[in-house]
């Protein structure tokens, strides 16, 4: 089954990955923030090898994009960023598991603190 991991993120100035850009992330003492992305390395080098993903991108500043809506009747071009939240969409992975619970353990891999990270399956 196919699920989409999606990573919420602000960072200021927008960069990638998004942790290295957040307060809450460069807080942390360098070991822990080290250890983080060993885990991280270790765990995306087997979904690798399991042949796990099937797609990622990381998204540009939310201050490039544009927004299509309607408004009186008419499509309207807005620009970014398009959404008022405090986060917003920084990148996207689509993996393809047998279980729910393989698709969890992978989200698990992702996220530091001050992002949040979101997993939705894929309608087939």
């Amino acid at each position: 089954m196919k699920y989409v991991i999606l990573i919420h993120s602000n960072p200021q100035p927008w960069g990638h990955p998004t942790a290295d850009y957040l307060p809450e992330h460069q807080a942390l003492p360098q070991e822990e923030r080290d250890a983080g992305g060993k885990a991280f390395d270790e765990g995306f080098a087997e979904v690798m090898d399991r042949g796990e993903l099937v797609h990622a991108e990381a998204l540009g500043a939310p201050s490039t994009s544009r927004l299509f809506r309607w408004k009186d009747g008419q499509k309207v071009a807005i620009d970014g960023p398009y959404a008022e939240g405090r986060e917003h969409l920084a990148g996207f992975f689509v993996i393809d598991v047998d279980t729910l619970e393989r698709a969890e353990e992978i989200a698990n891999l992702f996220g530091a603190r001050g992002e949040t990270i979101e997993l939705r399956p894929v309608m087939s």
